[in-house]
């Protein structure tokens, strides 16, 4: 039994549960090495404290490696739901995947003991996921180093000014192609001028004008796991509001990165970004968490917020991502992704955070 499953299942018995159901396929590949995409199908891999460890999976499905676990295999047609229901037979206190569809486990609950009780399970899994290994940091740093270069030439895109937004982002799908990457970790988001004040902005047709904030938001997958980064440059000029707004979301984001080591709190590290801009006169214009967690995917449990007291501990990866959002007018956003060492913290990304006009 490998230690990732140990400590999942030390986090079962911890919590009183007997079983536990994971249907989300990175946490299932996470634990067995074993990646599918099931769509709308049953794909359940069911972890127990007796060491009867299940995968249930439609058989048109493509099995290319030993996984040295039971595997209970159906077809579409088949009651797939009362199989999975059989392997509860004693149970007390059965786990569920935060994931798991209501059309599978409505019907489930109907097939098993009144008595049995069902708890959310997904923490089990989540809290392991949420300090990486050493392989897992490796794979990390290269996601972001690969993500640093990326970014350079999608800044010179956008400096030669004949770019729309759309046609930036389609390019860059290339661009990680020629680093080896399988993809985008996310859709990428390019904002232009008063389209950065959108956060999460879907990049359109617009094209640039001097004077406007350049909100590029992007990230890879490589080898499996995820790269996230915000920088934001100014096209042919920038005025003073501009540079201040800028400065103050720079001095957020450099301030909650140097408080971070082992011991501190998640929502510490936010305040201590949002005081700053706070104190620069934008509230509600900074409208979201400081930051996720970040690694098989883009976003995974854990918020830098005011709602996770959570102290941070070595080996977690998260973004720092402060932003100030002035509706139609534009919008900063700075973001790098830290790994917690021993006595600090790690900055994956190392492209200049220096105010840059470009074109």
């Amino acid at each position: 039994m490998n230690k990732r499953i140990e400590r999942v299942l030390k986090e079962m018995a911890d919590r009183g549960m007997d079983h536990l159901i994971i249907c989300d396929p990175s946490s299932i590949d996470y634990l067995i090495h074993y990646r599918n995409d099931p769509g709308e199908r049953m794909y359940v891999l069911v972890l127990s404290l007796d060491g009867n460890h299940t995968l249930f999976m439609n058989n048109l499905f493509y099995l290319d490696k030993e996984l040295n676990l039971d595997i209970v295999w159906f077809s579409d047609t088949d009651d797939y739901v009362s199989m999975l229901a059989s392997h509860f037979n004693d149970a007390n206190c059965i786990g569920i995947d935060k994931l798991f569809p209501a059309k599978f486990l409505l019907p489930l609950m109907e097939k098993i003991n009144e008595e049995t009780c069902f708890e959310l399970g997904s923490l089990c899994v989540d809290y392991i996921r949420m300090k990486k290994d050493e392989n897992e940091q490796e794979l990390m740093r290269e996601a972001s180093r690969i993500n640093d270069l990326a970014i350079d030439q999608v800044i010179q895109l956008c400096a030669t000014g004949k770019f729309t937004e759309k046609e930036v982002a389609n390019q860059l799908a290339g661009i990680y192609q020629t680093y080896g990457c399988e993809g985008f970790s996310f859709s990428p988001i390019v904002g232009y001028g008063a389209n950065g004040a959108n956060g999460h902005h879907d990049c359109d047709d617009s094209l640039l004008k001097a004077g406007d904030s350049i909100v590029i938001d992007m990230g890879c997958i490589y080898k499996g796991y995820c790269s996230d980064m915000t920088r934001t440059v100014f096209y042919k000029e920038v005025n003073d509001k501009q540079k201040s707004v800028y400065e103050l979301v720079r001095k957020a984001n450099e301030a909650a990165i140097a408080i971070i080591k082992p011991g501190v709190r998640l929502c510490d590290i936010d305040k201590t970004a949002r005081d700053i801009i706070a104190q620069g006169g934008y509230v509600a214009e900074f409208n979201h968490r400081l930051g996720h967690f970040i690694g098989r995917d883009v976003h995974e449990y854990g918020d830098v917020s005011a709602g996770f007291d959570m102290e941070v501990e070595e080996g977690m990866i998260f973004s720092i991502e402060p932003g100030v959002y002035l509706q139609g007018e534009f919008g900063v956003r700075i973001e790098d992704l830290v790994l917690v060492t021993k006595d600090g913290c790690e900055v994956l990304n190392s492209y200049t955070k220096d105010l840059l006009v470009i074109g």
